[in-house]
């Protein structure tokens, strides 16, 4: 069985080639990260609002694997800074606004409601968890808990669209799996504020 490390070096033997190949042709890694995003939401965009949920994930999956190319890019052209983790970062915003945008667009035609409930629950709740981390380090707190961090709530929104009623079409996947995020992500806020809390109540005190 492959451990973490294993899967890493697995992963290394397909991403470093094309990281490679990629640079000779001089694109670099802030390029990359832009790519994805684009054909990421594009995809979510276009696909989901027609109800073509599998399709769109797929196509969105493939323009998810930038994720990795744009940080071995960067470590190959010995790129350090904050820029790259900024610009990284505030795109991944950009593409989880699109799955889910398109996600409602196409359960409020298709006049699912209660997923459209589910889904902006996810979506509000998944912007504040992201605020929440990027506030506290502004103010010099830690906030790296939760269980449902960016990759867990990805991968859960795109199974669920993948093989659920208009996906693959496995009954109930769908409405158990969206519901399960909406709450999911819905703790993971209150745990970053109370994790924030207990750091800023001894301030507080000693002030």
């Amino acid at each position: 069985m492959l451990n973490a490390t294993n899967a890493r070096q697995v992963m290394a033997h397909v991403i470093d080639p094309v990281a490679k190949g990629l640079i000779k042709i001089g694109l670099g890694p802030d390029a990359i990260t832009i790519i994805g995003t684009v054909g990421s939401s594009a995809a979510a965009l276009y696909f989901f609002p027609q109800g073509k949920l599998w399709q769109g994930c797929l196509v969105i999956v493939l323009f998810i694997f930038s994720d990795m190319l744009d940080g071995t890019m960067a470590r190959m052209l010995n790129r350090k800074g904050s820029w790259g983790a900024f610009l990284d970062s505030t795109l991944d915003r950009v593409t989880d606004g699109a799955i889910f945008a398109g996600l409602l667009i196409w359960f409020v035609r298709s006049e699912q409601w209660w997923m459209v409930v589910a889904t902006t629950i996810s979506l509000i709740a998944g912007t504040i968890v992201s605020y929440a981390k990027a506030r506290a380090e502004g103010l010099g707190m830690t906030c790296n808990v939760g269980i449902a961090e960016r990759s867990e709530r990805l991968i859960v929104v795109l199974v669920a669209a993948f093989f659920g009623t208009n996906g693959l079409g496995v009954p109930f996947v769908q409405e158990i799996l969206l519901w399960f995020l909406a709450a999911i992500t819905v703790y993971t806020v209150f745990q970053r504020m109370l994790h924030v809390r207990q750091q800023a109540m001894p301030k507080v005190a000693n002030a």
